[in-house]
């Protein structure tokens, strides 16, 4: 702890609340991301599936996913543009000096921004406009702009995280950049894959998580059933894969950044046979206190193994390698991430089981409670993933070539912390929007579903969409509409 309090004593009085503020606001918009990246994939899944089979059911749930993935979608570009904002105003000396061999992530993923833009607006307005399969086709390439966007912002962080592709001038100043060495580094690739598969997967899993909860209120149509049944079964085929390319995510940053990992996994003395700590707490001097001990797992994991040498935190100077307290945050991290996929595929296995034996859905409340419980569950390892990345890799802002404290804003410090408060009390108004929204279009549906005539007097026809250029409620039909193929339960589909 002393030598924690020396180290930050040496630190710029306004690193704390710069480091505060970007925390806040990376971890706030973390947690739209996967329905960014994957709701779009997901809802196309239920599409393409009410086309093929002329399900209008499938037909209403993905012009309803539609509706909230434009609302998320809006509230993405809120929270996004606050982040781009402070790269440049928060850590002015990262993006002066190596703006110009990192940026192009930054411009991949603006581009792909404004082009998912684009597509939704698409998306929206073809409904009961366009031809069904027209439609549908013009939607393909929203989730390839979505992974596209994925691309550009896991490329400048796989930089920051492995820096290639250029060469330094006796100042010290980049020079004879390599674009493509610089996008495609050592750790892109098992990082990108990791995030893609973990956006897809926790997208899923909360999709289902709400259809669950019905489930357990009793609501067992064929609705809920179906909202339920495909993002659950995506969710299930990719939880096995999503620990497999953890696996080898983990296992580039033993390769690729052995300091970060010797945080994540408390590894105090570069040694070999070394143990596996669940949990527990690293201290200043090298000892570890509580969770669980498991002899020689850590170099098996690392390299199949007990004889594999693992680099510890000591190898390094106290002043480039993450503090204990550091250290610690990061493992912790990482040890609710792996619990949770560990038991998600617990989860997964009793899906399978049961369609396997029985051709259908558990039918236990306990296998409900627990599919409503994933989605939480997966935010939460989302965020996890994040403190992991970037606690981990401290004290360096860019991986061994430049610190956070060199890179940070000379502004003065209580500034900073009164646009914290700011940034704080603007964010809940946005999300408490975002959630009141999402609240009242579940209730215009649910007026439609049941049927309530007197009620629905109160509201617009649910016919009429409320996103895109209005037009003229159409009669309800049983059968996929022949104008639009959505397909309209009493009262319709928005």
């Amino acid at each position: 702890m002393f030598r924690t309090a020396v180290l930050l004593a040496n630190t710029p009085d306004q690193l704390l609340p710069a480091r505060e503020l970007m925390a806040f606001t990376l971890a706030s918009h973390i947690l739209l991301v996967p329905f960014g990246v994957a709701l779009p994939f997901i809802t196309l899944l239920m599409h393409h599936r009410g086309l093929r089979r002329n399900d209008p059911v499938a037909l209403l749930l993905a012009r309803r996913w539609s509706a909230v993935m434009a609302v998320q979608f809006a509230i993405g570009i809120i929270t996004g543009t606050v982040l781009s904002f402070e790269f440049g105003l928060l850590w002015p000396g990262m993006m002066g000096r190596w703006g110009d061999v990192f940026g192009l992530g930054f411009g991949v993923e603006a581009w792909a921004f404004f082009l998912e833009a684009v597509l939704i607006a698409i998306y929206l307005y073809g409904w009961r406009r366009l031809k069904p399969w027209t439609h549908f086709w013009l939607a393909v390439p929203l989730p390839l702009a979505a992974l596209m966007g994925a691309f550009g912002i896991i490329a400048a962080n796989s930089w920051m995280n492995t820096p290639q592709g250029f060469s330094l001038d006796p100042q010290g100043k980049p020079i004879h950049v390599d674009v493509r060495q610089a996008i495609f580094t050592p750790i892109f690739g098992p990082e990108y894959w990791h995030f893609v598969v973990a956006m897809l997967l926790t997208a899923a899993y909360v999709v289902a998580g709400v259809y669950a909860v019905g489930w357990l209120r009793g609501r067992r149509d064929r609705y809920h059933r179906l909202g339920f049944t495909l993002p659950f079964t995506v969710a299930a085929i990719l939880t096995p894969v999503q620990f497999m390319l953890g696996d080898s995510a983990a296992r580039a940053v033993f390769h690729k950044q052995p300091i970060k990992f010797a945080a994540t996994e408390i590894v105090w003395k570069t040694d070999t046979h070394v143990p596996e700590y669940m949990f527990g707490r690293l201290s200043s001097d090298g000892t570890i206190s509580g969770g669980l001990k498991i002899p020689q797992l850590d170099s098996i994991l690392a390299g199949f193994k007990p004889s594999t040498q693992v680099t510890g935190l000591t190898s390094v100077p106290a002043a480039d390698r993450p503090t204990a307290v550091q250290a610690t945050i990061a493992h912790w991290a990482f040890d609710i991430m792996v619990t949770i996929g560990s038991l998600l595929i617990l989860l997964a296995l009793w899906y399978a089981w049961s369609w396997w034996r029985h051709r259908d859905n558990p039918g236990g409340r306990w296998f409900y409670r627990c599919a409503a419980l994933a989605g939480v569950s997966c935010l939460v390892t989302v965020e996890c993933g994040w403190i992991t990345t970037e606690v981990g890799r401290q004290p360096w802002i860019v991986y061994n070539h430049m610190r956070v404290s060199e890179a940070v804003t000379s502004t003065h410090a209580s500034g900073l912390w009164t646009l914290l408060g700011i940034v704080m009390a603007v964010y809940v108004l946005v999300f408490g929007a975002f959630l009141a929204v999402v609240l009242k279009m579940r209730t215009r549906w649910r007026i439609a579903d049941e049927g309530s005539t007197a009620a629905r007097a109160d509201l617009p026809p649910e016919a009429d969409t409320p996103y895109g250029p209005r037009s003229e409620p159409e009669p309800a039909a049983t059968g996929a509409a022949p104008d639009g193929g959505s397909g309209h339960t009493s009262g319709g589909a928005s």
